[in-house]
């Protein structure tokens, strides 16, 4: 089923958010609906056009704090690019991995997780890249922006009713 693009009471997206998690937010007040797709959902009481846009009825102020620490974070920090061999993958094909192997007291943290794919986690192992004789492609470091204002959308995907929100803070992948 479609997502719906979620924007804030300002116009200015959030977040791409489930048919489901929209509807919800519909029947509770706190969106509007600003397009629809021609599809329809029905329940036994009513029935409603599925949402493409809504819009918070009251502004959502932006978290302070940094970046929340999680695997689509990293992904996207990443570029969904695995560090040590460079090829661009898609989700399903990554994985992740302690530069600094928690064997040897590397920690969970931003500065130690890198984007992989599968095989270069395998021929790494539980070595640091040095011993598995590999280099990576960019020292991994806390990301700056906030995940709030970078949403990353496949432009073949992206119904064409959401271009007239997507703007200079939204990267688009060709």
């Amino acid at each position: 089923m479609e997502s719906t693009l979620l924007l804030n009471a300002t116009y200015e997206p959030l977040r791409v958010v489930s048919w489901k998690k929209a509807i919800t937010l519909v029947t509770l007040g706190k969106v509007e609906v600003v397009d629809e797709y021609d599809r329809e959902i029905r329940s036994v009481s009513f029935t409603i056009r599925l949402p493409s846009i809504i819009r918070l009825i009251r502004y959502v102020r932006k978290k302070k704090g940094g970046v929340k620490f999680s695997r689509q974070n990293i992904y996207a920090r990443d570029k969904n690019r695995c560090q040590y061999c460079d090829r661009k993958l898609s989700g399903e094909e990554l994985t992740y991995d302690h530069v600094i192997p928690r064997s040897m007291g590397g920690k969970t943290e931003w500065g130690n997780i890198v984007t992989c794919c599968m095989d270069c986690n395998r021929k790494k192992g539980g070595k640091t890249p040095k011993e598995a004789g590999m280099r990576l492609v960019r020292k991994p470091k806390k990301p700056e922006w906030l995940p709030i204002l970078r949403i990353t959308i496949n432009i073949k995907q992206a119904p064409e009713s959401w271009l007239d929100y997507l703007y200079w803070n939204v990267e688009l992948e060709a």
